[in-house]
């Protein structure tokens, strides 16, 4: 049973930081892409940032320049750090990872529960 868990999130400002860590446990192989989405009152779900396991990283317009994206292999660990946080920041942010469980067979997506969000005005 693999899992992702989620934590960092909060209130937070307007202009603020916060940083969100996600560790994944449990019966891994190799992880693949790791990465963050959110998904905002009313709204749909939405990629967030993505990095490979060669540390190339992906990164949506809206928080390109703001949120950098990181991975601590070691550790089975994605993390987010967010600055400059807006009210449209605000949501639930969701751990994605695309895992292995064992070899010889094709990555499988796994998500966290979530961690909320919230910066105020």
């Amino acid at each position: 049973q693999v899992q992702l868990v989620e934590s960092g999130g909060g209130l937070v400002q307007a202009g603020g930081s916060l940083r969100l860590s996600c560790q994944a446990s449990g019966s891994i192989f190799s992880i693949n892409t790791m990465g963050w989405y959110r998904q905002a009152p009313g709204k749909q779900r939405e990629l967030v940032a993505t990095i490979i396991s060669g540390d190339s990283t992906n990164y949506a317009d809206s928080v390109k320049g703001r949120f950098t994206i990181s991975r601590d292999n070691a550790k089975n660990t994605v993390y987010l750090q967010m600055n400059s946080l807006k009210p449209d920041d605000t949501a639930v942010y969701y751990c994605y990872a695309a895992i292995k469980i064992r070899t010889y067979i094709r990555a499988n997506d796994y998500w966290g529960r979530g961690t909320q969000v919230t910066v105020s005005s």
